[in-house]
């Protein structure tokens, strides 16, 4: 873990040199490679080359130790199971090694005994009677001597619990036998009971050292003394375990005062609670080092003894702790419970222990739960503000958030960054700016996509809101499953539905990928430095989230759809169902008027009044954002045509009957859509999709008329003759007085050419 955290801090992370250390290591691979010669081959290195080696071996040493690191974790199971097995094997081998010399000794005492007697049986009585009186004469030995007093020794030692002198005379008496079995200075049945007499007093003291170890008043230096005695009579396993014992019972008596309550905090009870726990793995992992060093077998059970006081610490802090939080949607506090309890955590990995993942993994559904009961909060306080939303876009209130902190927006008294919005989208604006003030634990644990996403349907059920605002949209309403039966208040005035629209368009674009750009990593360092830049500018720098801002704009655009196929409704069909736009008003034009007053159709009319008001409301909503206003436009303008040019009832009556299509309605036709053409030039959302289904549905026309067997061109005045009457219908329609164009009228399509002069050189493919 040190090794990848320092790569990562020099910016270069060790994949990255993992092929040119692969292929550096060929070199050593070889059967033939010659180490001094290597050596001598570096020696001649200038000091440039020199400390280029030396970076080189080091990154040759961090990735060979990051990728050992990777190997012991990806078998950790097996390796702990087989470094106990073999912990338990070792053990088993020096109890029936203590147990193969007690019964030798036995045999060969039982021997001696033997062949003593039937010796006896060979002699004299009266040779026998002299051996043992010349042994009861003979004066015993200084060995004999100290054999016989040296149980009694052991036994006052251990009384007095001289643990060290104890260990000591253990010790002198294992070396005693040694020799004396090769001198064989004592004999049998002596050296047998020398030997059961070491083995009695070593399992003694092993006893009442454990004895000592699992006492609560034992601390220290005495508990480390107790276990390196242990561990020097051979029975470190079980020191080892009781090592660890010993400061799980510290733990839990100490933590017999930690009492927590309903009305604790959180976050003083989890600090409290780290304080005990971590401190309790720090100092045996301490001991663990000073004791039995770096023994994997000894590592490997700190290390499963340490997860697990981690597992039963996250299911305390989660039961007092995170679970209230997490339920009621505290995102903050559950995060600081997290935090907290990662800083003493992450204390432990100088000590070898790199725990925090495991508590990572822990925390997670605590930490997501809360999440989830967050949105759910942000989402259920819109659609309550959203019932009782005037639909009137006003700046945002100068108050401060639930942290205390102040608004960007009204930091430094400038209003760089306040946006005009409702009621509903500014508190769903403040409430999303909020949750994103703690996102540490979020990036920690992955959760950053789940956040993205989570935000994603909020802000998703928010625009279906807006869409159920929309008068006419109850019709749809099957189609919003994530609805339910919220109630929302209608937006009745063009204004009201355009200020929808401004709502989810700044929300998509700017408010949400701002506040979802302290979502990144880069930004936790930058992202005061970037707060001034443009939104789109950062939004580029972090290339991940670019797919999520595209969905929030898809979502708009089902609003932005939604409105715009419902004022086409509006303008095509009355309240009745009746359409008004039907070919009867272009087929029954001819022949019913002496005189016709050339101007566009009412339905066209319509459309231009109804676009010249949203054009100067959408100027006072969108300002800064002028493209999304002009692209509404846009695309209401391409709805109503696009019907036409999809309405197939239309286009059959023109077609085929049941009148033909005459000269007259030809050129009203004519007029209309050039007029159409005319006023969305002029209003700068003249498409070129626009401009092709405009000039298809003129095709179309002049095609059913060519059918009857008249020339259209024939009938058709040249364009600067209707660009002059759809001129003279803006100005009209838009208040303007008439200019009066010398003899010239208007309102004559032959006033100044004749039809047939006109025809041999006009082309419909140039208009």
């Amino acid at each position: 873990m040190a090794t990848a955290k320092a790569a990562r801090s020099r910016g270069t992370p060790v994949k990255e040199n993992g092929a040119k250390l692969e292929e550096g290591l060929t070199v050593f691979k070889s059967d033939k490679f010659d180490a001094d010669a290597y050596v001598q081959s570096k020696c001649t290195l200038n000091e440039k080359e020199i400390r280029q080696l030396c970076s080189y071996l080091l990154d040759l040493k961090k990735a060979s130790a990051e990728e050992m690191r990777r190997s012991v974790y990806a078998n950790y199971a097996a390796f702990i199971k087989t470094s106990k097995e073999i912990s338990d094997l070792e053990g088993e081998l020096l109890s029936i090694r203590n147990l193969l010399s007690t019964q030798a000794t036995l045999i060969h005492g039982l021997a001696d005994g033997v062949h003593i007697e039937s010796s006896s049986t060979n002699v004299p009585e009266d040779s026998t009677e002299n051996v043992l009186s010349d042994f009861e004469d003979r004066e015993p030995s200084d060995l004999e001597r100290w054999s016989v007093e040296f149980p009694d020794l052991l036994d006052v030692l251990l009384a007095e619990r001289r643990i060290d002198e104890a260990l000591a005379a253990l010790d002198e008496g294992e070396r005693v036998v040694a020799e004396s079995k090769e001198t064989k200075a004592l004999s049998t049945i002596l050296l047998a009971s020398l030997q059961t007499a070491i083995t009695d007093r070593r399992n003694k003291l092993a006893d009442q050292l454990a004895e000592s170890a699992c006492q609560p008043s034992t601390r220290g230096s005495e508990l480390r003394s107790a276990i390196s005695a242990l561990k020097k009579l051979g029975d470190g396993p079980r020191a080892h375990t009781l090592l660890l014992n010993a400061h799980f019972q510290r733990y839990r008596y100490n933590k017999q005062t930690l009492r927590p309550s309903s009305t604790s905090y959180g976050g003083a009870y989890t600090a409290a609670l780290s304080q005990l726990v971590f401190s309790a793995i720090a100092l045996a992992a301490s001991d663990s080092l000073a004791i039995f060093g770096k023994e994997p077998a000894y590592t490997s059970e700190l290390v499963m003894w340490a997860t697990k006081q981690v597992e039963a610490f996250a299911l305390l802090v989660k039961r007092h702790a995170l679970s209230s939080s997490a339920a009621a949607g505290g995102l903050r506090a559950a995060a600081e419970c997290v935090q907290i309890a990662l800083g003493h955590c992450s204390l432990l990995e100088a000590r070898g222990l790199a725990l925090c993942p495991t508590l990572l993994k822990l925390f997670r559904p605590s930490v997501e739960q809360a999440l989830e009961a967050n949105l759910k909060r942000i989402e259920e306080s819109t659609a309550a503000l959203a019932a009782a939303d005037d639909w009137v876009l006003t700046y945002p209130p100068t108050a401060t958030r639930q942290s205390g902190r102040l608004l960007s927006a009204s930091v430094g008294n400038t209003t760089a960054f306040q946006h005009r919005l409702t009621s509903s989208a500014h508190r769903f604006n403040l409430m999303v700016q909020d949750f994103f003030e703690d996102v540490g634990p979020l990036l920690s644990m992955q959760l950053g996509g789940q956040t993205l996403e989570g935000l994603f349907q909020v802000f998703n059920s928010y625009v279906n809101m807006l869409i159920k605002a929309l008068p006419g949209s109850m019709e749809d309403e099957a189609n919003f499953e994530d609805s339910g039966n919220k109630i929302v208040r209608l937006a009745e005035t063009e204004a009201q539905q355009i200020a929808l629209l401004a709502n989810a368009s700044l929300l998509a674009d700017e408010l949400l990928p701002r506040a979802a750009m302290k979502l990144s990593p880069l930004s936790q360092s930058h992202y005061k430095d970037d707060f001034q830049r443009r939104p789109t500018d950062r939004q580029n720098r972090h290339p991940e989230q670019r797919e999520w801002r595209r969905r929030l704009v898809s979502s708009v655009d089902r609003l932005k759809d939604t409105f715009c196929r419902q004022h086409a409704l509006d303008l095509i069909f009355t309240e009745e169902g009746d359409s008004h736009l039907t070919a009867d008003m272009y087929i029954n034009m001819d022949g019913n008027a002496d005189e016709i007053d050339w101007f566009p159709s009412l339905l066209f009319q319509e459309l231009f009044a109804k676009l010249t008001r949203m054009a100067s409301m959408a100027a006072d909503m969108f300002v800064g954002r002028e493209r999304f206003a002009t692209l509404l436009l846009m695309r209401l303008t391409e709805t109503v045509i696009l019907w036409l040019s999809e309405d197939q009832s239309f286009w059959d009556d023109i077609e085929e009957g049941p009148r033909p299509l005459g000269p007259v309605g030809l050129q009203q036709f004519y007029l209309d859509m050039k007029f159409v053409m005319c006023f969305a030039s002029q209003g700068r959302y003249l498409s070129r999709n626009l401009h092709r289904v405009v000039n298809e549905i003129i095709s179309k026309a002049i095609a059913a008329f060519s059918a009857t067997g008249m020339d259209p061109y024939s009938v058709l005045p040249e364009d600067e003759w209707f660009n002059e009457v759809c001129q003279d219908a803006i100005d009209r329609l838009s208040g303007k007085p008439r200019a009066i164009n010398g003899d010239r009228e208007v309102n004559s399509p032959t006033a100044s050419v004749s039809a047939q002069s006109i025809s041999s050189v006009r082309s419909h493919g140039s208009s």
